[in-house]
């Protein structure tokens, strides 16, 4: 097992997904890569105040600015790709946008004029776990990574935009902090992972659209596996088991999340899945994972220790 070390330069970045583009590097399973990536924008400066613009790195602004992809040798269709957290450390400024865009969210607000934005530029302590912006107020950091996908089809170039089912990509779930893994099926061979897109804070939901968007050094692990728990993109986190869904409508992407993790609740404790969608019911917490890419993303958390096997009720 060996180390790797990526910068973000114009050699290893885009915004888009595309298996037909050279890897950046080449992996062995249970390597480890330690990433540096931009925020989103690709800002290569410090914003000289909030909401002002700073130069980047790419020239277009199609997606979030990525580094990859990362290729794992050997990596097949009907694996799955193991994604191991285990550290995540956010540049020392970020920046949130508000307002001031015409999306659904805004609309239903008020705040599409221009003149409604309210951004906010931030002062990021990694070492305190602490971000303080220009208006006083501070909020506890908990770093990740907001995209982290593989390309969804083995030809033509994809948007880095909305999350995927296939791929995955910008899941911006909070919960992926170091310490998790996120287990993503093999979409094509060599499964070429691209990540970026560092949240050094976010709310559930993400609803600005923006969570404090900032560069991030990513240390990860990553790893084949031919057979998980459940089918599709899940995570064992310091939250808990948690499982997606992602469809343009709310309903389906809350069906899809609960659907997996029923399945996984039934498989740990050997029981029927109407027995598992009711201990999911007393133990299972849905959450919107966000509103702001084109496709709703809702997650499904298990915390660890939430069921347990009762043993005098095992000895009845």
């Amino acid at each position: 097992m060996s180390t790797h070390r990526i910068d973000a330069t114009p050699a290893t970045v885009t915004d888009v997904f595309d298996a037909e583009r050279p890897p950046v590097l080449r992996v062995e399973q249970g390597d480890t890569v330690t990433v540096r990536t931009l925020s989103a924008a690709g800002y290569t400066e410090r914003e000289a105040e909030p909401g002002a613009e700073a130069p980047t790195l790419l020239p277009s602004r199609r997606g979030h600015c990525l580094v990859g992809p990362v290729a794992v040798a050997g990596a097949r269709p009907g694996q799955v790709l193991a994604v191991h957290f285990d550290d995540l450390v956010p540049d020392d400024w970020g920046y949130t946008g508000s307002g001031g865009v015409d999306t659904p969210v805004n609309r239903a607000l008020g705040l599409t004029d221009p003149a409604s934005r309210g951004p906010l530029l931030w002062d990021v302590d990694a070492a305190a776990g602490r971000a303080v912006n220009q208006l006083g107020l501070a909020v506890r950091t908990a770093p990740f990574l907001g995209v982290v996908g593989l390309p969804p089809e083995p030809t033509g170039e994809h948007s880095t935009i909305p999350p995927r089912p296939v791929g995955g990509g910008n899941v911006d779930c909070r919960e992926l902090v170091a310490g998790s893994t996120l287990f993503l099926p093999v979409t094509v061979p060599d499964a070429l992972l691209w990540v970026g897109d560092g949240h050094a804070a976010q709310g559930d939901g993400e609803v600005s659209g923006t969570a404090i968007e900032c560069g991030m050094t990513t240390t990860m692990t990553l790893s084949l596996l031919d057979e998980t728990p459940v089918a599709g993109i899940h995570a064992d986190t310091p939250a808990g088991r948690i499982t997606f869904g992602f469809d343009p409508d709310l309903n389906t992407a809350t069906t899809i999340a609960l659907d997996a993790m029923v399945d996984w609740i039934a498989g740990l404790f050997d029981i029927g899945r109407a027995e598992a969608l009711a201990m999911a019911s007393v133990a299972v917490s849905m959450r919107i994972t966000q509103v702001a890419n084109r496709t709703w993303g809702v997650h499904a958390l298990l915390p660890e220790g939430a069921i347990s096997r009762d043993a005098v009720a095992v000895a009845r």
